[in-house]
């Protein structure tokens, strides 16, 4: 075992992976642009909603990775804890990204048709309650405008953001302040800090979940969608968390992380994942085995064909992969097979946030095969070179990719399941 590393070593981001980020970020920002000028705003507009919420989610995975194992006391992770901390550095971008795609799609209006087949004037997103007038010719919307109004909406959706971005970054500072100064006073900040953020992240994070995405068919709701939503968030960070975990090991970084280490990260990954499927098939069959109209309206818009193939992938993906590939001990101690795995996870993610927000939005396609089209892959591949290129240039800004002076550092070193 090697019992000699080199915690001062700094992350240097250049090279390829610099290249190939701006690459991907050129060809999201041409997508993006052909998708407005080519009359395509509505789709457009949705991709960003989409993408944007996906990177916000999957850079709080980071905040709740690192509160969790400041509770729990977790010794393990100790030594990979700057891989999560680049996710809270990057937090504010995806979260202001996130914030003027929901205020443009809710400033901009088009004519489309509602519910009913008349022709209205309404925004690009949330346009079944952002639409002028609505509330009164709406019952049930109008039941709700108390909660479902444009100011408090966005007071929500700011104010959770910022919360989430305030005291997550204290969790960065504290470690990186116990880097200078030894002692215990720093972890035990960080360990109170992490009982108040998971106090209010647990209370929260649903509600964000039901503001951002389920309101865009604000007549239906689910109480489980919020957890549901969660379950995605998790898991999608955890894969992203451990691709990132494993590329910085094969170039050379991060030489004390072990088959161990990237062992608890696939037991997380394959766990949370049966976690979700649990989730989601008690949603779906409540309301299948309910059979309440106003409940399946949901579900059927996403039985409809054009949508359908992709519903079913969705569960497909994201169980059946950790399921399969996942279960045995030698597959998650195997760096290849875990890397697919976690590839596969975060376009199976992409692909369940897809389902929730087309069909409210976009609607209906002509075949299932074009739902799935050079928007929507030129918007990820931007967003995800985008976020790429903010996880490594914040990793490169820290001094040392160990917190040298975590007092379970030692235990993380030597750790062996």
């Amino acid at each position: 075992m090697k019992t000699h590393n080199n915690f001062d070593e700094q992350f240097e981001f250049g090279g390829k992976a610099k290249t190939w980020s701006l690459i991907a970020i050129a060809i999201g920002v041409v997508v993006i642009a052909l998708g407005f000028l080519t009359g395509q705003v509505e789709r457009t507009f949705s991709n960003l909603l989409l993408m944007g919420y996906y990177t916000t989610c999957v850079s709080l995975a980071g905040a709740f990775f690192c509160a969790v194992q400041y509770v729990t006391q977790a010794g393990w992770s100790a030594s990979i804890l700057r891989v999560p901390h680049a996710f809270i550095k990057v937090l504010p971008i995806p979260a202001i990204i996130l914030i003027v795609i929901i205020v443009a799609g809710l400033t901009f209006t088009h004519t489309t048709l509602n519910e009913e087949g008349h022709e209205v004037v309404a925004p690009y997103l949330y346009k079944i309650w952002g639409q002028h007038g609505i509330v009164e010719e709406d019952a049930i919307i109008a039941g709700k405008s108390g909660y479902l109004n444009l100011g408090f909406f966005l007071a929500r959706v700011i104010g959770f953001l910022l919360a989430y971005i305030l005291l997550s970054r204290l969790f960065v500072k504290y470690s990186t302040n116990e880097d200078e100064l030894s002692g215990m006073s720093n972890y035990d900040k960080s360990f109170k800090l992490a009982c108040v953020f998971l106090v209010i992240f647990g209370f929260t994070i649903p509600v964000f979940a039901f503001d951002v995405i389920m309101s865009l068919e604000a007549h239906w709701f689910s109480t489980m969608f919020g957890w549901y939503n969660f379950a995605a968030l998790w898991v999608s960070g955890l894969a992203t968390m451990t691709l990132i975990i494993i590329y910085l090991r094969n170039q050379g970084y991060l030489q004390w992380v072990t088959q161990d280490h990237l062992h608890n990260m696939g037991q997380l990954i394959f766990g949370f994942s049966v976690f979700w499927t649990y989730l989601w098939f008690a949603q779906f069959l409540l309301t299948w085995y309910a059979n309440i109209p106003e409940e399946t309206a949901y579900f059927y818009k996403r039985w409809e064909p054009d949508f359908k193939p992709w519903f079913w992938l969705s569960i497909v993906i994201n169980f059946l992969t950790p399921l399969l590939v996942l279960m045995a001990r030698d597959s998650k101690r195997s760096t290849s097979i875990l890397k697919t795995a976690c590839i596969i996870l975060i376009v199976g993610h992409w692909f369940d946030y897809f389902q929730m927000i087309m069909p409210g939005t976009v609607g209906h396609f002509t075949e299932w095969f074009v739902a799935v089209s050079w928007i929507e892959v030129g918007t990820f591949i931007g967003f995800a070179g985008m976020f790429a290129f903010l996880i490594f240039t914040a990793l490169s800004k820290f001094k040392a990719l160990a917190p040298k002076n975590h007092p379970f550092l030692q235990e993380s070193l030597h750790h062996h399941i």
